[in-house]
């Protein structure tokens, strides 16, 4: 048994799906590993969580190239290139600029993949935005996929779920032993 998953059943920490993205994240660098890719995550919504999952598994650093969190919104213009018009138009909470954050971190740190969280969690509403209004993206070769899960609970169910929603679109997205060069 890993020390991390006894953690999770002890109660160490308290995570909600804290095993659940667990067993995502090893499927994840399980299946970079097999195709010599690598991923960056670049978080708004989540803050350090999807980062945090992804490093939590022992050999992380194979797969796992790093993260940048872009929890201010100018941050996502002048370190992700996410468009200035865009975010000042429609502000951080939208799925462009979800898929220009992914595209962004992919590019910024040499991954294969990159993945993007940016919403609301909460306890309020955000730029118009009701509370569990997600957005979620992932950059790779085959291109950019872009999901707008809806999801509900306090602000930790939130984020956590955004975090699940996240490992399960880039476990869909990687190909098994396929070589992505």
């Amino acid at each position: 048994m890993s020390g991390r998953s006894e953690a999770v059943r002890t109660g160490g920490v308290a995570e909600p799906g804290g095993a659940v993205e667990y067993g995502l994240a090893e499927r994840v660098h399980g299946a970079l590993r097999a195709q010599g890719g690598t991923v960056a995550v670049a978080e708004s919504l989540t803050g350090g969580l999807l980062a945090a999952a992804l490093v939590d598994v022992p050999g992380a650093s194979a797969t796992f190239r790093g993260s940048v969190t872009a929890y201010a919104t100018e941050l996502k213009a002048s370190v992700l290139g996410v468009d200035e018009g865009l975010l000042d138009v429609h502000g951080p909470v939208h799925p462009v600029v979800a898929r220009q954050m992914a595209e962004g971190v992919r590019r910024l740190l040499g991954a294969t993949y990159g993945v993007a969280t940016t919403g609301v969690a909460g306890p309020e509403p955000q730029d118009g935005q009701p509370v569990g209004t997600v957005h979620l993206a992932i950059a790779g070769p085959g291109g950019t996929l872009v999901t707008s899960p809806r999801l509900s609970g306090e602000r930790a169910t939130i984020r956590h779920s955004a975090v699940t929603a996240a490992l399960e679109l880039l476990v869909g997205r990687l190909p098994s032993g396929t070589p992505t060069h």
